[in-house]
């Protein structure tokens, strides 16, 4: 279960559905994106075809990404079995 948002943007799209702090775009694949990750309990789970599953490195390590489109990421640490720090990021 998703119970922490750094990015108040991909919070409100989650909570509400409002599209006003992310690219429009990206609403349907992170919409698919957000739902999954409310549902998982390992950060494995979220390994789906096209994804690109990835643990972050450095400061980051205990962080993990999974593509949305172009250089931006929904990033994410896992707590137990709840998601935290659930972040929308354009990563270069």
């Amino acid at each position: 279960m998703i119970k922490s948002f750094r990015h108040k943007g991909i919070q409100q799209f989650f909570e509400t559905g409002s599209k006003a702090g992310i690219a429009a775009e990206h609403g349907a694949k992170l919409a698919r994106q957000l739902m999954l990750l409310n549902a998982v309990k390992s950060p494995l789970e979220m390994d789906v075809a096209g994804w690109k599953l990835h643990q972050l490195k450095g400061e980051l390590a205990e962080h993990w990404a999974v593509k949305v489109n172009g250089n931006w990421l929904l990033t994410f640490t896992i707590e137990g079995e709840d998601a935290i720090l659930v972040d929308y990021q354009d990563y270069h």
